[in-house]
């Protein structure tokens, strides 16, 4: 039977340290992946998956130390990220030069589809993101620019077309009867979007000091129909600070808690569950349950809930 509130602490999660293409590439090997709620696109066999079931979303985080990017890739439906610990660099575009943004503790990057992008800690110490990925399959996977498969074939990794990963350095062939992932052709790589920094940026971007004087009162709804970022990608985004949790009655969506500052109290049928930082609590459709920080100083978190809407790619203009 399913727990009506499962919960993953951050102590607990399990990293993967060759969950995509360019785990070997230089400037690129040091990041972890984790796979929280559902499988994500991880590409690597043993990836650890905390909670296999999926709410019409997925749960991620990468964990990187300074200087460490992610390589230039696309999804077929949403990727939102929110920092928990760093300062990161995002950047887009075929090569990755169009435009940029740099994103503090608790900011929010809603990323539209249809664009190259990647990231990197600019910090000074290990930081973390925690990631949305739309879709119950997360989209089937990531596209990669054609660049980060050749660079990854010169150090040892293959991707294959069923989107799982081989290591010649530990022995691994891909198999007669599977090809290698085809690069995107010319003429798809022509139809990515190229948006300018103004485009993005006002668009897609929420900042953590202004959600928390929006939600002095109430939550904010961050990314959903009535989002400050409008788009429709399979759920919706709230924030919430330390005076606009309460109670919340059962009502019939999946929802997510994940605290990105203080520390905060959970109650469900008479049982009370901590959660902080890093932390994430998944709670069944019909579970009523009553929020409030545990102690005294600054709280925050997002939440994340399934809507009717189907995954698919992001809506650029309100319909």
């Amino acid at each position: 039977m399913i727990q009506p509130v499962q919960i993953v602490k951050y102590a607990e999660l399990v990293p993967c340290r060759t969950a995509f293409i360019d785990a070997h590439t230089p400037g690129s090997d040091q990041k972890e992946n984790f796979t929280i709620i559902g499988g994500g696109v991880s590409e690597a066999s043993d990836q650890h998956v905390h909670i296999k079931d999926t709410p019409g979303f997925n749960i991620g985080a990468a964990g990187q130390p300074p200087k460490c990017r992610n390589s230039l890739h696309t999804h077929r439906t949403a990727e939102v990220f929110f920092v928990l610990s760093g300062r990161w660099r995002f950047f887009w575009g075929r090569w990755g030069d169009t435009g940029e943004v740099i994103l503090e503790p608790g900011d929010i990057f809603n990323i539209p589809t249809g664009m190259f992008r990647g990231f990197e800690n600019i910090g000074s110490d290990y930081g973390m993101i925690m990631a949305i990925l739309g879709g119950d399959d997360a989209g089937g996977g990531v596209i990669w620019a054609p660049q980060v498969i050749e660079d990854a074939s010169a150090h040892g990794l293959i991707l294959g077309e069923n989107g799982k990963l081989y290591d010649s350095k530990k022995g691994e062939t891909l198999p007669d009867t599977i090809a290698p992932m085809p690069v995107m052709a010319d003429e798809h790589l022509s139809l990515l979007a190229e948006p300018s920094v103004a485009e993005v940026v006002p668009r897609w971007v929420a900042r953590y000091l202004d959600l928390l004087a929006l939600s002095r009162d109430k939550p904010v709804q961050v990314i959903g129909e009535q989002g400050l970022i409008f788009d429709k990608p399979g759920f919706a985004v709230d924030f919430l600070s330390t005076n606009s949790a309460g109670p919340v009655s059962a009502q019939p969506h999946y929802t997510v808690l994940m605290p990105v500052q203080g520390y905060w109290r959970l109650s469900q049928n008479g049982r009370d569950s901590h959660l902080g930082p890093g932390d994430t609590a998944f709670l069944q459709p019909d579970t009523g349950y009553h929020l409030a920080p545990a102690m005294s100083g600054e709280a925050a978190l997002y939440r994340i809930k399934n809507t009717n809407d189907p995954a698919g790619p992001s809506w650029w203009e309100r319909s």
